[in-house]
């Protein structure tokens, strides 16, 4: 017989969530709304995301497509058009042919991360990625009970990862190795011998690559290299990519994988279980952007350069900071182990006595101590206001 009255359950979360870790950026971002809420002006150099809008003629796109009625469901892997369409250009940017059934579409670039760390490690198994480096790779690692293996990138080697460092680190148990380039959050870029070198280090060894290439169009200097490209490595590199950079596309939650057919397979199932599938008129989109001008894209570039010229310049006139030049992706990572602070302890600084919001380079793993990050996609007025507003801090406080 019901008495009417509720009891309040224990909530008993798998074990799992607890080794499931956040992204920084979004937190931040919060403390700052809640700050500017209380009347406080904060210049945002938090997210990382573009400030530009979606070029005008994907918008359009999108829009059509709506009206045109695709709102509807789509094959789990995607559209078999902007299949094509991605399959084509991976073609032309890297040099190896890649055919529509080995490109899988996703919502957003984290999806792709998820499912390679879901379909191809173990528990036990060690997985090696970039550290300072994006935190959802650690995060995910560690959520599914592998072991996470950082390598850890040095100022000294311009952020860009050591191959001997990684040969030391591989084992028999290695399973997977995550690189990034250009590279979050410290705007490195690997080389072609570096590239190359990798290859090398790796051999002819039973590991899966997982290369995230999401900033490979936002280049300053040079041009990108891609594992993927290399003879005999096509089968074994899972490419991620997406729109969310290259094309202002960060709400449009749309990106891909380029894998072996049979993995695509895989993750065409895990699509199928986890998302059903992307939203059609953004996939509509995403054949403009990739078919279209591509000048929206060049502009965005050149303005990033011009922001990170102006902005790294500015920072290491102030004391305490200092900070190489990165040569791609739109992040300025200073070295601050001058200024004698933790790096959270700097960062909370900036934010809540400065009013310039930025992220502790710990934010991105153990070996981001002694480091910021901030994100220079805001416009030079913003920039500015930020150098000045940190060095009038640095002047009073150091």
């Amino acid at each position: 017989m019901s008495t009417g009255t509720t009891t309040q359950t224990e909530l008993r979360l798998a074990k799992r969530m607890s080794r499931l870790g956040s992204e920084t950026a979004f937190e931040v971002l919060a403390k700052a709304r809640v700050l500017e809420a209380q009347g406080k002006d904060i210049v945002h150099l938090e997210i990382g995301e573009p400030d530009f809008d979606t070029p005008a003629n994907v918008v359009e796109a999108g829009i059509k497509a709506i009206r045109d009625g695709y709102t509807h469901y789509s094959p789990s892997a995607g559209m078999p058009e902007l299949r094509q369409t991605i399959a084509d250009d991976v073609t032309r940017t890297h040099g190896v042919k890649i055919t529509a059934d080995e490109v899988v579409v996703v919502p957003g670039g984290k999806p792709t991360i998820y499912f390679t760390f879901t379909a191809l490690v173990e528990e036990g198994d060690e997985v090696i990625y970039p550290n300072p480096g994006f935190p959802i790779y650690e995060s995910l690692i560690n959520f599914t009970g592998a072991k996470a293996v950082p390598l850890q990138m040095r100022e000294e080697k311009d952020f860009r990862l050591d191959p001997n460092e990684l040969a030391d680190l591989i084992t028999d148990r290695t399973k997977l190795i995550v690189l990034n380039s250009p590279h979050n959050p410290t705007g490195s870029v690997l080389t072609q011998q570096d590239v190359r070198d990798i290859a090398a280090a790796i051999g002819d060894r039973d590991i899966m690559v997982l290369s995230d290439e999401i900033y490979s169009r936002l280049i300053f200097e040079g041009q990108h290299h891609s594992l993927m490209s290399l003879p005999g490595w096509r089968d074994r590199v899972i490419m991620l990519d997406g729109y969310s950079k290259t094309y202002a596309m960060t709400g449009w939650r749309l990106g891909y994988g380029v894998m072996r057919k049979d993995l695509a397979a895989h993750f065409g199932r895990l699509m199928t279980n986890v998302n059903s599938c992307s939203a059609g008129f953004t996939q509509i989109a995403g054949i403009e952007a990739l078919r279209g001008s591509q000048a929206s894209v060049e502009h965005m570039c050149a303005q990033f350069k011009a922001r990170r010229d102006k902005f790294i310049a500015g920072l290491n006139k102030i004391p305490g900071f200092s900070c190489t030049l990165p040569h791609g992706a739109f992040y300025a990572f200073p070295n601050v182990k001058k200024t004698g602070w933790d790096s959270r302890k700097l960062a909370d600084a900036m934010l809540y006595q400065a009013g310039v919001a930025c992220l502790s380079g710990t934010a991105f793993g153990a070996f981001g101590e002694g480091y910021l990050r901030f994100s220079i996609a805001n416009s030079m007025e913003n920039l500015d206001k930020a150098l000045e507003r940190i060095n009038d801090w640095a002047k009073k406080n150091l």
